[in-house]
């Protein structure tokens, strides 16, 4: 085979800048203060490279007039006072100038040609969510939770709708993690009511059964309901659709399976005994994950999620939490989970003392609002880790 010759381009001198006449044109423009997306530092933060973060850059130093926010002994910074009297020329009002469209806007509403992952077999709670979500759309079953995060990253599918909390078992620890290990944004919630059903084969009536199968949260919220009935033994399964698949596929006589009842007519099943969770107010808050963030808007609710870490000291957590308190803006949700890559925190005197915590915390505000930005960015003067999971309308639809 003939040797591969390289192509050499000519080496040309740098040309010189022209002078222009006009000095100041010489010099660029100040730039106005925005917020820009950052990809975080995998070494200082332990997370994954693919990661992003939400870095204020902080604006020009302002007067008097502009109203500025003052600064107290522990650093926080104080809303800035109200200004009077202070009018916008229309052509710089941003509310003025159009903004760029993203892939959201070009999506049918109803979700229609949109593929949406989720975890389970066909006929699960999840499935449900993402039909609630996506009326119109092309559901996607997948095996676990990472495969549903893998599916939309690597473009299987367009949109992921994964369980976040619920109102009896609590959060879904599992999502949260995941949430740090890809780069997905949340752009929407979806709350949906769980009725979970007691499924049997043809035939099968509630005291031939000795056993129930399904979901370990599902077992656990139907716990005193199944007692009554006599039900005894319990098997637990991944999801519980995948419960009903497997007790049809088995003819099973003995056992039953906790599901839904789209789950028993997909699989042929009878339905003994409806909505017997012991809680009749069982709710699940779901996430809408996709590649890209929404713009976040605020004519409408919205939320803002976040997670952040801090230094260990006295009154370090108050002081994060002060930052939202000082600007009226609400916290609906907080929950700290061990740092997974620093599980333990090394002391001055060098004994391992306490855990390094991540704190989850979602806000009843917008990204668009000057004051979420204005309090994130004091709180990135002293939170050790600090990243923007979505800005997203709030579900206020029922259950």
């Amino acid at each position: 085979m003939a040797p591969t010759a390289c192509l050499r381009l000519p080496f040309l001198p740098a040309r010189a800048p022209a002078r222009s006449a006009n000095p100041a044109a010489a010099y660029p423009s100040p730039r106005l203060p925005s917020l820009k997306c950052s990809a975080a530092n995998s070494h200082s933060s332990g997370f994954s490279p693919n990661s992003t973060s939400i870095s204020p850059i902080s604006p020009p130093r302002a007067t008097l007039a502009d109203g500025v926010e003052s600064v107290d002994a522990n650093g926080l910074r104080r809303p800035p006072a109200p200004v009077s009297g202070l009018t916008v020329p229309g052509a710089r009002d941003p509310h003025w100038l159009p903004r760029p469209l993203t892939s959201a806007d070009v999506m049918d509403v109803n979700g229609k040609g949109l593929k949406v992952a989720y975890q389970g077999c066909p006929g699960a709670y999840s499935e449900a969510a993402a039909k609630k979500a996506y009326p119109n759309c092309e559901t996607v079953p997948c095996e676990h939770f990472d495969t549903a995060f893998q599916a939309v990253q690597n473009w299987v599918a367009d949109r992921a709708v994964l369980p976040l909390e619920n109102s009896l078992g609590g959060s879904i620890h599992r999502n949260y993690d995941l949430l740090l290990r890809h780069s997905l944004h949340i752009v929407g919630e979806v709350r949906l009511a769980v009725r979970h059903c007691l499924l049997a084969n043809p035939g099968v009536k509630i005291e031939n059964l000795k056993s129930a199968m399904s979901h370990p949260q599902a077992l656990a919220q139907c716990e005193h309901t199944l007692t009554e009935l006599g039900i005894e033994h319990r098997e637990a399964v991944d999801d519980t659709a995948g419960a009903a698949k497997f007790v049809a596929e088995q003819m099973l006589q003995d056992t039953g399976a906790i599901a839904s009842s789209l789950a028993a007519k997909l699989y042929g099943l009878d339905v003994l005994a409806e909505n017997i969770q012991d809680d009749k107010d069982n709710v699940t808050r779901f996430m809408m994950l996709a590649r890209e963030p929404i713009i976040p808007r605020t004519d409408k609710p919205f939320k803002t999620s976040i997670v952040f870490s801090l230094e260990e000291g006295p009154g370090q957590l108050f002081k994060a939490l002060a930052v939202f308190a000082l600007r009226q803006i609400n916290l609906t949700k907080i929950e700290s989970r061990p740092h997974k890559e620093r599980p333990l925190r090394v002391s001055d005197d060098c004994l391992l003392k306490n855990f390094d915590y991540l704190f989850y915390v979602d806000l009843e505000a917008s990204m668009a609002d000057p004051k979420t930005q204005n309090a994130l960015g004091n709180l990135k003067e002293f939170a050790t880790f600090l990243r923007v999971l979505g800005s997203y309308p709030t579900d206020v639809n029922e259950p």
